[in-house]
C-alpha cells in the first residue's frame, strides 16, 4: 500500500491527506436540518449528518488528493451509529481510489493488540471464512508499550501489505512532557525514531517501509532530525494549517525527490467554509470551498518545495 501511496501522490502532485474530522459544529445547517428531519435529533440524525458532510467533501476534492484520514474518535462520541458513519466513509472512499488512513492510535499488546490489526488492517477468521472489518490501508498507533503493542501490526502489514504510521513526535503543546525527556543525552522521540526504522526494515514497499511515522508539522526542527534517523520511512504530517504549520516548514521531511512524507489538514479543509478567506463560498457551497482550501495547500506546500 506504500508503494500506491506514492504513486498517487506522484500522480496529484498532492503530498497532502484531507482529515476526515467532522465535529458537529463543522456541518452546514442545511445539512444539519435533513438529517434531523429524517432521524430526528438522535445519534442516527447526528451519524447522518456527518457522513452526508463527508461525502460531500470528498466528490468535492477526491480528484486532486492521495489520501483521506479519518478520525475515528469523531465518530465514535455517536456510538455505533457514529461507527457506521466511519465504515460508510472508508468504504466510500474506497470507492474513489482513495488511500485510507484510519486514524485510530491504538495502543495494546498481546492478543488485544493482535485484535486491533486485524479489526482495521486485516481480516478476521469467522467460520470458514476470512472477512474484512474496517478495512483501512494505514492505522496510526500508538508504540509506548513498546515492541508487544506493535509486533502483531507487522505481522498483519506483512500479510496484507498494508501499513501503520507510529506516533513519534505529535503535534500538540503538552507532547514534550514526555516525548522531549532526555535519556543518555537524547530525546526520547530520537529512540522512538530509532525503533521506527528497524520495525521498517521487516516490512519494506520499493523504496520506503510500510511503517512509517507521525511528526507534527509544529517541530520543523524536529522533523529535520527525524528525517535522518527514519531515512526510509514516510512520514504523516499533522498540525498544518489551524495548528500553526505552513509549507515552508515542511521542506525538510521531504526527500530530495519531494517524497517521504504527507501533510494533514483536517479542519483547515473540511471547514474552510467558516474562514475568512473562503466565507464568500458560503456555507450551502462549503465543498466548494474545501475544494480551494486544498489547491491552496497544494500551491503552498508544492511552492515551498520549489525554492529549496
Amino acid at each position: 500500500m506504500i508503494n500506491k501511496l506514492i504513486k498517487k501522490i506522484e500522480k496529484t502532485h498532492a503530498p497532502i491527506v484531507v482529515g476526515l474530522d467532522p465535529m458537529l459544529d463543522y456541518v452546514p445547517e442545511h445539512i444539519k436540518a435533513a438529517a434531523f428531519k429524517e432521524h430526528g435529533e438522535t445519534l442516527e440524525g447526528a451519524a447522518e449528518a456527518i457522513w452526508q458532510f463527508n461525502k460531500a467533501i470528498v466528490d468535492a476534492t477526491y480528484d486532486l488528493i492521495p489520501a483521506v484520514k479519518p478520525q475515528i474518535a469523531m465518530y465514535e462520541q455517536f456510538g455505533t451509529e457514529g461507527v457506521k458513519a466511519y465504515q460508510k466513509t472508508v468504504d466510500y472512499c474506497h470507492s474513489k481510489d482513495l488511500v485510507v488512513i484510519g486514524d485510530v492510535k491504538r495502543g495494546d499488546i498481546g492478543s488485544t493488540s493482535a485484535a486491533y490489526a486485524v479489526g482495521h488492517l486485516g481480516k478476521v477468521q469467522v467460520g470458514s471464512k476470512k472477512l474484512s472489518a474496517f478495512d483501512e490501508d494505514f492505522a496510526t498507533v500508538n508504540p509506548y508499550l513498546g515492541s508487544d503493542g506493535i509486533k502483531p501490526f507487522l505481522e498483519v502489514c506483512k500479510e496484507e501489505k498494508k501499513g501503520i504510521f507510529i506516533l513519534v513526535k505529535t503535534s500538540n503543546p503538552s507532547s514534550g512532557e514526555f516525548q522531549d525527556r532526555l535519556i543518555d543525552g537524547r530525546p526520547l522521540y530520537e529512540y522512538v525514531g530509532e525503533k521506527v526504522a528497524q520495525w521498517g526494515e521487516e516490512v519494506m514497499g520499493d523504496n520506503y517501509s510500510y511503517v512509517g511515522a507521525v511528526v507534527g508539522a509544529t517541530y520543523p526542527e524536529i522533523g529535520k532530525v527525524l528525517r535522518k534517523v527514519m531515512p526510509k520511512s514516510f512520514i504523516l504530517v499533522p498540525g498544518y494549517g489551524a495548528q500553526g504549520g505552513k509549507g515552508a516548514d515542511l521542506v525538510h521531511y521531504f526527500d530530495e525527490n519531494g517524497l517521504g512524507a504527507i501533510v494533514n489538514s483536517s479542519r483547515g479543509i473540511i471547514a474552510a467554509y467558516k474562514q475568512e478567506a473562503y466565507a464568500s463560498f458560503g456555507a450551502e457551497h462549503f465543498a466548494d470551498a474545501s475544494r480551494a482550501a486544498v489547491e491552496a495547500m497544494i500551491k503552498d506546500i508544492d511552492g515551498a518545495l520549489q525554492a529549496r
